[in-house]
């Protein structure tokens, strides 16, 4: 009989998760999803991804609000497995303890989550990777406790960052390798044969969830930390910077570092064909690609023709 699963899960990272357990032949009795919101300009309701790709395959789709009282709802179900990622939520004691214990007595709540834990914890774990200059990251499969990404690991995989990582590339290897994880661990840990570890207090680090205003960029830092901004929040909420005349800059990856000191952290040094010359707290960076607010993704040669910038301004400010 197929081991029944309920699947929670909303962004983009848990589709490959919730894929791999339907081709692993997992029965996925129940998907469980955050509600509708209203995006954009027009605000119209987007779906979240998860939700897509359930009713995509007509699974059974449920959003509640919160997850106050729905412990009866997906006691119902009968799970022999609850698998979480990239959910949105702390899962709660009465829903923690709806599947059967693992065999040494973890709970049956398995997370894929997006770090090699204990460090980052939390809801940012892949942005803060890069932000932060790791040299490696990974996945881990953790048996889900009452705490914030707490829980005892019962299998890790890792990765190099590479320089040319953005949050969005890491992210998408990462649900990869974490969804190919999950269905190689799942049968071990139901079978006991994969115990699992405590995580290491001493060690672990937060992930806070990123606002909108995180990306301004200190141009002050050593060049390798603005680069590290600038990779780390793309593509969501964009690095960026002002200029004199209060122009919102959008920088785009990826930034070249130039052996030039000279002027002030934030003074544009030259701007030519291929690129404009920043100077960051010790050598200078060539931004290819920027966004001036309210306009189209362009060339800062391009800016400059429009005296939006010119050699010798100082860029910054909130």
């Amino acid at each position: 009989m197929a081991v029944r699963v309920i699947f929670m899960g909303s962004a983009s990272f848990a589709v490959p998760s919730l894929l791999a357990l339907i081709n692993a032949e997992y029965d996925v009795a129940l998907v469980v999803t955050r509600e509708d919101k209203r995006a954009g300009r027009g605000l119209a309701l987007s779906e979240t991804p998860v939700k897509q790709a359930a009713l995509a395959r007509g699974l059974r789709l449920f959003q509640p609000p919160n997850l106050r009282g729905v412990a009866s709802v997906l006691a119902e179900v009968r799970p022999d497995l609850v698998v979480v990622a990239a959910y949105g939520r702390i899962l709660p004691a009465d829903v923690l303890a709806i599947p059967p214990r693992l065999p040494g007595g973890a709970y049956g709540c398995l997370n894929v989550h997006a770090s090699l834990l204990p460090r980052w914890r939390g809801a940012a774990p892949i942005q803060w990777s890069i932000l932060q200059g790791d040299s490696e990251t990974g996945v881990s499969i953790m048996s889900m406790d009452e705490g914030l990404d707490t829980g005892p690991v019962l299998a890790s995989a890792r990765t190099p960052i590479r320089a040319a990582d953005t949050a969005a590339t890491l992210l998408e290897r990462l649900a990869a390798m974490g969804a190919e994880l999950l269905v190689r661990t799942i049968p071990l840990a139901l079978a006991g044969d994969m115990q699992p570890v405590p995580q290491d207090e001493t060690l672990a680090t937060f992930a806070p969830a990123l606002k909108k205003d995180f990306g301004a960029i200190d141009w002050s830092l050593p060049w390798h930390r603005v680069s590290d901004l600038v990779r780390g929040l793309e593509p969501w909420p964009g690095a960026y910077t002002f200029t004199p005349t209060r122009v919102r800059l959008r920088i785009f990856p990826f930034l070249e570092r130039v052996a030039l000191s000279d002027g002030v952290p934030g003074q544009i040094l030259a701007i030519e064909r291929h690129g404009m010359v920043v100077r960051c707290g010790d050598d200078s960076v060539r931004i290819a690609v920027v966004q001036p607010a309210g306009s189209r993704r362009m060339t800062p040669w391009e800016v400059a023709a429009g005296r939006r910038i010119a050699v010798g301004d100082v860029l910054g400010g909130r």
